[in-house]
């Protein structure tokens, strides 16, 4: 899992926290996340980085996380996880 933040997002504790809450998402949906695919995170420009909470990230990224995961076990073969 990659994570690409910029300074436009904010002041150096305001891009680590946006950084801290991400990782806690992938940490508490391991199970969510294919195996053997890389992931990246560019959070959106519009993004209110004092207003990011664990919720608002698992709103935006499971379904997308879910979405491509499924796309991505039906074109190989494989079981979802």
């Amino acid at each position: 899992m990659g994570m690409a933040v910029t300074k436009k997002t904010g002041t150096a504790v305001v891009r680590n926290r946006v950084k801290r809450v991400i990782r806690e998402f992938f940490r508490l949906n391991q199970r969510e996340v294919c195996d053997g695919f890389d992931v990246v995170v560019v959070p959106k420009r519009s993004l209110n980085p004092e207003r990011v909470s664990l919720d608002m990230v698992s709103q935006e990224l499971l379904p997308i996380i879910q979405n491509v995961c499924g796309q991505l076990t039906q074109e190989t073969g494989n079981e979802a996880p």
